[in-house]
């Protein structure tokens, strides 16, 4: 299962040790009494309006859902996750939203919660979004570009003086984007006092050995790191208020943004991640660990969110940049996120060889690995670490949603991408 980079941010940025599963003895998981843990909860919701094809397609999502509850044949150990939650639109309009599982299944250890104290995942449960906020992230400084205030091929040095390092003056605001800036994937935050050290330290991280700007898709949260404060110089705000001001309040989002402990009033909504690192239970505070360091705000990860409102975004995109009558990007600048910039260009990823370098400007394109039979040249969208995932697929007018707590109690107990890919193709038969 793909531990690789996660394990190289730890090694580079993380302090928690999150090796092993808890309690001795509990490496292998085994049914509560009490049945299915969940699967009472679990809800198929279908318009009133909808077609016999779609109410069919909700109970296909419902049963993959529900298989990976417990463990499969290709993850014998270990359930795939402890709850889900499926959003698909179709032309601009809900198709299904299906939810199974729980939001909370273990307590720190991890220790598995009596069946009265876990908590049901619903359909407005709100995830870590892990890596799906660089898709916010890139929005907000395609903005940017939009209002004349960056250039996409200028040097990131131009707005951001103290990127610094051998190299690094030649890494342009695209070559971010599109993950081709030869930095690694991590950078070191621990062992600092203050978040300026950290955030000096993210800035002057450097290269990868051997790493040429603009030659190779190499995966780096670095680079949206550095963006997340390109756009906070640019608009004297920080990212969590810029997110707000730009997006979520714009397109009615409620759901949506950094820090939720801050805004959640009924926080019974919040779906937890892990539940044995050295920060105890998940639930609220954002999973990754570099990302926790700097505060919980940061351009790679820490958004949350609910289903219907990550789809909203996917619609917004599909739409040319418009979402209920408010234009967030112009369509000119959509065309171009939406354009695969890495034509020809090897791809290096040790976790999935197979992988292309087919991306756009903050989104993937074309990738199996995760789309399974929806990829598509078109087809673009974007996975979270926390076992979230976005895909919009333009030939069909649909954006699909998959929202999961597979880090929950362990992020090691399951491969995400095997849930997406089944999801997926169930969807495309």
């Amino acid at each position: 299962m793909p531990v690789t980079r996660r394990a190289l941010i730890l090694a580079t940025g993380g302090a928690a040790v999150l090796a092993g599963c808890g309690r001795p003895g509990s490496s292998a998981w085994a049914e509560p009494a009490g049945g299915a843990g969940g699967a009472q909860a679990a809800q198929t919701t279908v318009p009133s309006t909808a077609s016999v094809s779609a109410s069919a397609s909700a109970a296909q999502v419902r049963t993959v859902l529900t298989k990976y509850l417990k463990p499969t044949p290709d993850n014998p150990k270990h359930p795939g996750y402890a709850g889900a939650v499926a959003h698909v639109l179709q032309d601009n309009r809900t198709l299904l939203t299906v939810n199974v599982g729980h939001a909370l299944r273990y307590k720190a250890g991890p220790v598995e919660l009596p069946a009265a104290q876990r908590v049901a995942m619903r359909t407005n449960s709100i995830f870590d979004l892990a890596s799906i906020t660089k898709v916010y992230t890139a929005i907000l400084v395609l903005q940017l570009v939009d209002q004349g205030k960056v250039d996409l091929n200028a040097p990131v040095r131009r707005y951001l003086p103290e990127f610094t390092g051998t190299g690094k003056d030649k890494i342009t605001v695209a070559m971010l984007l599109a993950h081709t800036s030869a930095l690694p994937v991590g950078a070191k935050v621990t062992g600092f006092r203050t978040n300026a050290e950290r955030w000096r330290s993210v800035m002057t991280t450097p290269l990868v050995k051997g790493g040429v700007p603009g030659t190779t898709f190499r995966y780096s949260s670095v680079g949206l790191m550095v963006l997340g404060r390109l756009v906070e110089k640019l608009t004297g705000k920080t990212l969590d208020k810029v997110l707000a001001d730009r997006i979520t309040t714009p397109l009615g989002l409620k759901d949506t943004g950094f820090l939720p402990l801050k805004w959640v009033k009924d926080k019974s909504r919040l779906v937890a991640t892990d539940a044995r690192s050295s920060r105890g239970l998940l639930r609220g505070t954002v999973h990754d660990d570099v990302a926790n360091h700097l505060g919980g705000v940061a351009g790679h990860a820490g958004v949350f969110s609910t289903a219907r409102e990550v789809a909203v975004l996917g619609q917004m995109l599909l739409n040319g940049g418009t979402y209920g009558g408010k234009r967030i990007l112009s369509a000119a600048v959509v065309a171009q996120m939406l354009t695969n910039v890495n034509k020809g260009k090897p791809a290096v990823d040790a976790e999935r060889p197979r992988r292309s370098a087919d991306h756009g400007l903050g989104v993937e394109m074309n990738q199996p690995w995760f789309m399974g039979k929806l990829a598509s040249p078109a087809a673009f969208g974007h996975t979270g670490f926390a076992g979230t995932s976005l895909l919009v697929v333009p030939a069909r007018k649909q954006v699909i949603v998959l929202l999961t707590n597979r880090a929950h109690p362990n992020w090691s107990w399951s491969n995400p991408d095997t849930h997406r890919v089944a999801l997926h193709n169930v969807l495309a038969a």
